[in-house]
């Protein structure tokens, strides 16, 4: 039952907005159903005039059955007239007028308990509401069932971050309050660590109580009582931290929310220099209960020269004699430069660090012919060699010449062994040269060059 078919007065009647949604009792469609208006002049079949009180005239309830009326209230009123003919005929034409007043209004009565009792219930529905959206309270009226019904008539939509109390699909009675509060973003670091929480607090100050944030001491990018909007803010906390600063000796323990190791240091009063530095870094996060400890560092710097060893290349030679190696060019050692760092650490030497490394000089390669040539199966085979320039290099060319330690003598300096071993006697400095230089020759033909490393060379040139 719509309020719009309740809203059409009575004619010439000036009185307030009709109650319950639109119900008067006066309008036109009311009175479409027969319902007599007040104080209304009617006339008899003899043209008599009478006056008849409506309903409405004497008593206060406006929905009252027209039958419940009191007689005294459709009593007519009859213009005097003279004679016992006309007492009678107008005891007659009232008791027909009676029969008929009653069969009018006993259908105008049925319709006028059937308005009130859809109005009693059009009433019913009607609930008062307090409904507050994001803080915002207002007052109305609804026939909404539940929240939900409740949030959709009135438009307020309601995401996964908002809340609704009670929950949505809550039945809803007259005089309850709903309560709608948007959730907003917050873009919250704290101590050091990014996270986006969701709050619904209108304040920076509610927004960390909400989110359990202890901001007693702490420092905030934004005041307490900046108020967060829909689109919600960015918010960097540093809560209040404990630290210990250890320094020459000495350890100083402060409260602070610094966002740096350095700010910590210098909230404690001390001091770097020079090469001073701290056991964790200075632009490091400092945490509640951490231990910083100051280093005082003095150091110098060292360079130290360093040989870089040559590398041997061996070419295979087909014109030298197998076993034979000649060295073809010497090798040279190079030459590295190396800088260390040598530092003092709280008055503790530290393990030198090297900081830098340059080459000087480059080694240069070692290259050694080794002889493929097959070597001589006889004596005379040995004889085209440089026999006098082995022995100018071995022993100076004195056959009688012996080592310092003794074990080597002769042209070729033969040890004792080996000299016996190619049918010597004796001691090799003792025999002549040319027995000498026989035995060297048959040494050759077994051995090569190899029992004159270093010599051994001379032979081919």
């Amino acid at each position: 039952m719509s309020n719009a078919q309740f809203e059409t007065y009575g004619p010439s009647r000036a009185h307030e907005p009709p109650p319950y949604g639109g119900f008067d009792p006066y309008g036109a469609q009311t009175l479409a159903y027969g319902v007599p208006r007040p104080y209304e002049v009617r006339t008899d079949s003899y043209g008599t005039g009478y006056e008849t009180r409506g309903a409405y005239a004497k008593h206060d309830d406006t929905y009252r059955p027209a039958y419940e009326i009191s007689e005294t209230a459709h009593t007519p009123v009859v213009r005097p007239r003279s004679g016992r003919r006309a007492a009678h005929r107008r005891r007659a034409r009232a008791a027909e007028r009676g029969d008929g007043t009653m069969r009018r209004l006993v259908p105008q009565a049925l319709v006028v308990a059937f308005l009130a009792g859809g109005t009693s219930a059009f009433v019913a529905k009607d609930k008062g509401i307090e409904l507050s959206v994001d803080g915002k309270p207002r007052s109305l009226h609804t026939f909404a069932d539940d929240v939900t019904e409740l949030l959709d008539d009135e438009g307020v939509e309601v995401g996964v971050h908002d809340e609704v109390a009670p929950p949505p699909d809550t039945g809803l009675a007259n005089g309850d309050e709903v309560a709608v509060r948007y959730g907003r973003p917050v873009r919250l670091t704290i101590d050091g660590h990014k996270r986006e929480v969701w709050t619904t607090a209108h304040t920076v100050e509610e927004a960390l109580a909400q989110m359990g944030v202890r901001a007693e001491g702490a420092y905030l990018s934004v005041p307490r009582s900046r108020r967060i909007g829909r689109e919600g803010l960015a918010l960097d906390v540093r809560t209040e931290r404990a630290v210990t600063v250890m320094a020459d000796g000495l350890a100083r323990t402060i409260r602070t929310n610094a966002a740096t190791v350095n700010e910590v240091v210098e909230q404690a009063g001390i001091t770097l220099r020079g090469q001073d530095t701290t056991s964790v870094p200075l632009d490091s996060f400092p945490r509640d209960g951490q231990t910083v400890t100051v280093l005082r560092i003095t150091g110098r710097k060292e360079i130290r020269d360093e040989a870089i060893p040559f590398a041997t290349e061996r070419v295979d030679d087909p014109s030298v004699f197998k076993g034979t190696e000649i060295v073809d060019r010497a090798g040279r050692a190079g030459l590295r430069r190396i800088t260390y760092s040598l530092r003092t650490v709280n008055g503790v030497k530290q393990k030198p660090r090297r900081i830098k490394s340059e080459v000087v000089r480059e080694p240069q390669t070692q290259i050694v012919k080794v002889g493929t040539k097959p070597l001589p199966t006889s004596v005379d085979g040995a004889g085209q060699l440089n026999w006098d320039g082995l022995a100018a290099c071995e022993s100076g060319g004195r056959a009688d010449a012996v080592d310092s330690s003794g074990t080597y003598g002769g042209l070729y300096q033969f040890d004792t062994r080996t000299w016996r071993d190619l049918g010597g006697k004796g001691r090799p400095q003792d025999a002549p040269p040319a027995e000498q230089t026989m035995r060297a020759k048959k040494l050759y033909v077994r051995q090569g060059t190899s029992p004159w490393p270093h010599c051994g060379g001379r032979l081919h040139r």
